[in-house]
């Protein structure tokens, strides 16, 4: 139950009680007033952003389709990252495709009994970020050294055969070109955007 299903003379504060209209402050009013003004202009704005978030990924890869079956052109990467420009350059999309990946527990195995250098090193590499996951791009960094001996070879396709992809997320990033030709974000996220220059 809510305000607006509340019994007529009655408002429902946040513990669910039934409030007489008549002992609601006129602050409460006001507040109450000023948020559902707000949140009743948000919520078509996020309805906006949800449809033009599903047909820009429809519309791009139409694109990319369109693209293969009549130029015989392939746009993108192996994961299906794709970047494209407005004619002039001022303007860049980018569809990302960033993969969650997680490592079996064994990985750390294999460091057992390893030198003291390539112990610390792998030991690095596995540190865990602020949010307490392990950094994948150092572990997989590993992979691009160049280093010929049979049991760092043996433990780098360790690390290969470990790697697990656990599912991926799909991002939109649109850019402006500057008077420096430097691309800046088009954000689309509120706490991001400026008005007029001026944050809050």
């Amino acid at each position: 139950m809510s305000k607006d299903t509340a019994p007529q003379g009655y408002w429902q504060d946040a513990q669910g009680r039934l409030i007489p209209e008549d002992q609601v402050r006129p602050i409460d009013r006001l507040r109450d007033e000023l948020v559902r003004s707000l949140v009743g202009r948000a919520l078509p704005i996020r309805e906006l952003l949800t449809e033009f978030r599903s047909q820009a990924f429809a519309d791009i890869q139409a694109f990319v389709e369109l693209s293969a079956e009549q130029y015989n052109a392939r746009l993108g990467g192996a994961k299906g990252n794709v970047t494209l420009l407005s004619y002039d350059g001022k303007y860049k999309v980018q569809r990302a495709i960033a993969e969650t990946i997680i490592f079996d527990e064994c990985l750390r195995e294999w460091t057992e009994g390893a030198r003291s250098e390539i112990a610390v090193l792998v030991q690095d590499a596995f540190r865990v970020d602020g949010s307490g996951n392990i950094r994948t791009g150092s572990v997989l960094g590993l992979r691009r050294l160049s280093i010929e001996d049979e049991r760092w070879l043996s433990a780098m396709q360790a690390i290969g055969e470990a790697v697990q992809v656990m599912g991926s997320k799909t991002y939109l990033r649109l850019y402006e070109r500057d008077d420096k030709g430097q691309y800046r974000p088009i954000s689309l996220d509120i706490a991001s955007v400026d008005a007029a220059g001026v944050r809050p």
